[in-house]
């Protein structure tokens, strides 16, 4: 055997909870000054949530602007106060608690955004990593797709049926890849482990809930069938047994705390900044979206089997400092890691302002992509996004030629 694990979150839980309340805030500011500067941090514990952070904007926002958006995003999650959870198992959105601590954008970090020259500077320093694999249809590593599809699958029922589960959920993945060499050619032999979380009523006795969620896992369309042996995988569901007190009325969420969960599930390295929370003038944000577009262009051009992408920048600096692939011995032949980032270093210029205008960033909008979706589903990996379109102009085939 040889093993690797992923896990996922539902929009439930308490840190994507956070990550979405902060994300629905930019999209409200976006969707009203595309120029606007957004850092809003969120905190979520018990009955009691803390929006803070700074902001650059000509829209016109209030405090009970901030309060309100953060209360629609809640109750669009689930906890809109109707389930078969009592008041004091779940989270209530009337108890809610809301307080907001927003300051002016530092004129300091501005100055080297906004340039004289129309150019945007970074807004601030870092390195930024995207991943893509051969193992999956979206190219993206095997574990972390199917933990998210099985995760994605228990919370519609949950949204669907709240007299019988939460929505406080957690997934888990674990595949056996056989050998090294299969983990290498990016080959999943089998799924070796499920583990799934789930809170379920009162009434409901633990067997009857691990009955209904294996149910649940043997239906999921996403784990597919040649992979997936109900007769052949270890599977753990609520291994702790009772678990009906959930969300973050009995824990707490804070913005940017599941970064692998939004990426690459572990398969790949992150760059420590979170995404949700910020504009697109946050590399943290558009630096990834530009790197994994690239890494999934290269695969998905037939170049390698896995691509590894970094994109370094200094703050106030539009173009990146350092581009690097790494093809992890998977290229075709006649393919150089050193020449392939050269070559994209040269041809994609890779500053916020072409990232932004290339992939519509300060365009959030329900026909295109609205970032609280993004901060619910996952970074990347998710069809639809912009950042996972193919290049339609076939440049990256171009260099298998």
């Amino acid at each position: 055997m040889y093993l690797f694990t992923s896990e996922a979150v539902s929009p439930g839980h308490p840190d994507k909870c956070a990550d979405i309340v902060a994300d629905s805030i930019v999209d409200y500011l976006l969707q009203r000054d595309g120029a606007s500067r957004v850092a809003a941090e969120v905190f979520i514990a018990g009955k009691n949530l803390v929006i803070g952070g700074e902001v650059k904007t000509s829209a016109h926002v209030t405090n009970e602007d901030y309060k309100r958006i953060a209360r629609a995003a809640i109750e669009k999650i689930g906890y809109n106060g109707v389930s078969g959870f009592k008041r004091d198992q779940t989270l209530h959105p009337d108890d809610l608690n809301i307080e907001v601590y927003i300051n002016k954008q530092s004129p300091d970090i501005s100055q080297g955004v906004d340039q004289a020259s129309g150019e945007v500077g970074a807004g601030d320093q870092g390195i930024m990593f995207g991943y893509a694999s051969a193992e999956t249809a979206e190219y993206m590593p095997a574990a972390i797709s199917y933990a998210r599809g099985l995760c994605d699958y228990v919370y519609r029922y949950a949204l669907e049926r709240g007299d019988k589960l939460g929505l406080d959920i957690k997934t888990q993945i674990t595949i056996d890849y056989g050998e090294k060499d299969n983990f290498v050619a990016a080959k999943p032999q089998k799924i070796h482990t499920i583990v799934v979380s789930a809170p379920s009523v009162e009434r409901l006795h633990i067997d009857e809930t691990r009955a209904l969620i294996k149910e649940l896992i043997d239906a999921c369309p996403a784990l597919p069938k040649n992979l997936y042996d109900p007769s052949d995988t270890i599977i753990h569901i609520n291994p702790t047994g009772r678990y009906v007190n959930h969300g973050p009325l009995h824990d707490s969420g804070l913005t940017g705390r599941k970064l692998i969960v939004d990426s690459f599930g572990g398969y790949a390295p992150i760059g420590g900044g979170a995404q949700s929370s910020k504009d697109y003038t946050k590399v943290d944000r558009s630096g990834l979206y530009a790197a994994r577009w690239i890494a999934k262009n290269i695969v998905a051009a037939g170049l390698a089997k896995k691509a590894l992408v970094q994109i370094g920048y200094a703050i106030g600096v539009a173009k990146p400092v350092s581009v690097s692939v790494d093809t992890q011995f998977t290229a075709v032949d006649g393919i150089k890691d050193e020449e392939l980032s050269a070559k994209i270093a040269e041809h994609f210029p890779l500053t916020p302002n072409w990232i932004a205008k290339t992939f519509n960033l300060d365009k959030p909008s329900a026909d295109s992509f609205l970032y609280a979706e993004v901060a619910a589903r996952g970074q990347v990996g998710v069809a639809g996004y912009p950042w996972e379109q193919i290049d339609s102009s076939g440049w990256f085939e171009s260099l298998n030629r």
